[in-house]
């Protein structure tokens, strides 16, 4: 006879700090989890506070908070004749942990410490929390008094233990632990622990999705057992998307999938699994290994079950297979959730963004209409929060969006801002786009502003600069440039401030960022420009990503405008035209081509590469079109405007993360902003490489 159990997971938009929404989301999903038959259930990291905490982990108010929610949850009928596996941070001896509790009928079951912790990219867990490093070690946590007073205890275990239930036997992994060489389900496993759970807060990245889900079928594929992942979704106040990925894995097999990209606030995924084929796989592949553990799994014994007699008729889950979306889904779906998070946590009433015409902020725009799409489908399947969140930003008590055009008009307004330097068809393509997407469209002249601008310098110092196309010198050419650019930012927010006020309605709107990361990574924008902004969705996608999101969004949202966009060169347009026509072009000002920025930009942060050790790659990987010495020139080109406009990162918009070679100053990329541009030892390894390789290659 098979031991059939059924097991939930979850994701859940829990919102750093908002407790009293947090805990009313952790209590739907588990009435959700019972009403599925689920007798254990998981849910995300830190889920209690929100794992965005960051140093509000340090003020005891976030752990006071923290024990009053689970005083709530312990006490509510929902969360009886259920084993629930919430996240929250546990001050023990003084020391803060990330911590699981496991809790059954009021009775807290154990608290189990995270052990191995996220400190890189994204993540400075170690800044807040400490690793319980003491392998198997299980102590007593003296329980805060309003706890006490619920459960009747005052101690429990605190430490690396497993619960033992009546039928089998949990382990618990948090999140990196997973990533981890020394994940700790390798001697779990091995000891006999027959399901594993993973709490997670993980956030997206184009092209992730398949490493986590590999990891996880790899933890069951080896030594067998079933594996619990839940994990945070959406936007809980910065510049990561959590992106969901609820499933449940046995013996390398996926047999439960959750959405990675979706609107619903809570998400349970359930499966029914029979322990017995755990069982099997072991006997077969593991026997050896598992006849003796030198240091076995502190057991915490519970007079619980999960099997059920209604298990035993319930067919269990089969394998399925993964779909992952492709980037330009990512791009289309990941942003969009992002931007609709802050939107309805910002109190503001939708976004502007200043639309120029070409692949940057067209992708911007082509984001928020996918924002818009996502919510009519949302209505149109009856999620109640979104049609409830959609009324009160338009606010209409009555709205139901009929298409994501009309809804596009309500939430989104883009202006074309034209200057004496700005061509008919940026500005025709700026406008068909809107058109297409249905935002509420203006067209802006900033002439008047600019010379305004001028006019003051002029009236101060009698001087009047010049474009270098009317003979002005380089330094006249670059001001000229920026008070256009910067100009068009004060425009825009004084419009996303007052234009709705304009039209008789309330709110105003965020203002939305379309700088790349590649842009980013030589600092090719004005500080303080139309790239400042209050999110940037599109600030750590990269140029050749976004030009096929925009192909994929032609076809997706029949959105025949881009072709044009797509057909013309990227331009700033802050320098005279000649003869009506574009002079001046992104790649030719940056002095290299996206796709190269793009390369360099990944050994910069991913290699972890210097000048020098840059130069060395760089000369191998194209050494089929360039020779060294124009290498060494395009590397030292590159380190010379990184370090000069470095500053600019630390005013950069809060921009979506997607790509792990972003240079966000904030929090990613924790580099100085003040360098020696002349990069003097690392330019004289260079020069003196390409001499070695020329004095070796008669041809060079």
């Amino acid at each position: 006879m098979g031991r059939n159990v059924t097991l939930a997971t979850c994701s859940l938009n829990q919102w750093a700090l908002d407790f009293e929404d947090n805990m009313k989301r952790i209590l739907k999903s588990i009435e959700i989890a019972k009403s599925h038959g689920a007798k254990y259930r998981l849910g995300p990291e830190l889920e209690i506070c929100g794992y965005g905490c960051a140093d509000h982990f340090y003020e005891s108010d976030t752990l006071l908070h923290s024990f009053q929610v689970l005083a709530k949850l312990l006490e509510s009928p929902i969360t009886q004749d259920i084993i629930c596996d919430v996240g929250m941070p546990i001050m023990h001896h003084n020391v803060r942990y990330n911590c699981r509790v496991l809790f059954l009928n009021k009775k807290i079951l154990l608290i189990r410490p995270k052990m191995l912790m996220a400190n890189q990219g994204n993540y400075r867990e170690i800044r807040w929390f400490s690793p319980w490093n003491q392998l198997r070690k299980v102590e007593e946590y003296f329980l805060p008094r309003m706890i006490q007073e619920i459960t009747g205890q005052e101690t429990v275990p605190f430490g690396d233990c497993v619960l033992s239930t009546k039928d089998t036997c949990v382990g618990t992994e948090i999140c990196a632990e997973l990533w981890n060489p020394k994940s700790p389900h390798i001697q779990m496993g091995l000891d006999g622990v027959e399901i594993f759970t993973n709490s997670s807060a993980s956030h997206h990245e184009l092209r992730k999705a398949d490493q986590r889900v590999d990891l996880i079928k790899s933890a069951t594929t080896k030594s067998g057992g079933v594996y619990l992942y839940a994990n945070q979704r959406g936007c809980d106040g910065d510049r990561v998307y959590y992106d969901g990925c609820a499933m449940v894995a046995v013996n390398g097999d996926i047999v439960a999938q959750g959405a990675q990209f979706c609107l619903n606030d809570v998400e349970v995924v359930t499966a029914t699994v029979d322990l017995e084929d755990v069982r099997s796989y072991r006997g077969e592949r593991c026997q050896p290994f598992m006849e003796s553990q030198p240091k076995p799994c502190h057991r915490v014994k519970v007079d619980f079950s999960l099997h059920t007699s209604r298990n035993m008729y319930l067919l269990t889950n089969q394998p399925i297979t993964w779909r992952f979306h492709t980037p330009e889904e990512e791009i289309s779906l990941g942003p969009a959730c992002w931007l609709w998070d802050y939107l309805r946590r910002s109190g503001q009433s939708g976004f502007l963004l200043p639309l120029s015409g070409g692949v940057d902020s067209s992708s911007t725009a082509c984001i928020v209409h996918s924002m818009c799409v996502l919510l009519c489908q949302a209505i149109k399947d009856n999620n109640t929060q979104v049609l409830e969140d959609v009324r009160r930003i338009v606010g209409d008590d009555s709205y139901s969006p009929q298409n994501p055009r009309e809804l596009c008009g309500l939430l989104f307004t883009t202006c074309y801002m034209a200057s004496e330097n700005s061509s008919k068809d940026t500005c025709n393509r700026a406008k068909d786009l809107a058109s297409q997407i249905g935002s509420t469209h203006m067209n802006i002249n900033i002439d008047m502003a600019v010379k305004g601008i001028l006019g003051i310098f002029s009236a101060l110092t009698s001087k009047w600069p010049q474009f270098r196309a009317n003979g002005g010198s380089h330094r006249e050419n670059l001001a000229l440039q920026n008070v256009q650019a910067r100009v068009r930012m004060v425009l825009a927010y004084l419009f996303a401030q007052l234009s709705l006020w304009a039209r008789g309605k309330p709110g105003g709107l965020l203002v939305l960022g379309s700088a790349n990361v590649d842009e980013s990574l030589t600092g090719y924008f004005t500080k303080y420009d139309c790239s400042s902004a209050d999110i940037n969705p599109i600030g750590g996608i990269s140029k050749t990503d976004l030009k096929s999101f925009l192909l994929y969004a032609v076809e997706k949202f029949q959105l025949t405008a881009l072709k044009g966009i797509l057909a013309a060169p990227p331009t700033a347009e802050l320098e005279p035209l000649k003869d009506g026509q574009v002079s001046q072009t992104d790649e030719v000002d940056m002095g290299m081509t996206y796709s190269e920025l793009s390369m360099i930009g990944r050994l910069r942060k991913i290699s972890k590469c210097g000048p020098f050790n840059m130069f060395c790659k760089l000369v191998n990987m194209w050494k089929d079109a360039f020779s060294p010495t124009q290498v060494a020139q395009k590397v030292k080109h590159f380190f010379r405007m990184y370090a000069m406009n470095r500053h600019k990162m630390t005013t950069v918009t809060p921009s979506y993360h997607a790509e792990n070679y972003s240079p966000d100053d904030n929090r990613f990329d924790l580099r100085p902003f003040l360098y020696n541009t002349r990069w003097t030892w690392q330019f004289r390894c260079i020069d003196k490489q390409v001499s070695q390789m020329a004095a070796n290659d008669p041809k060079e």
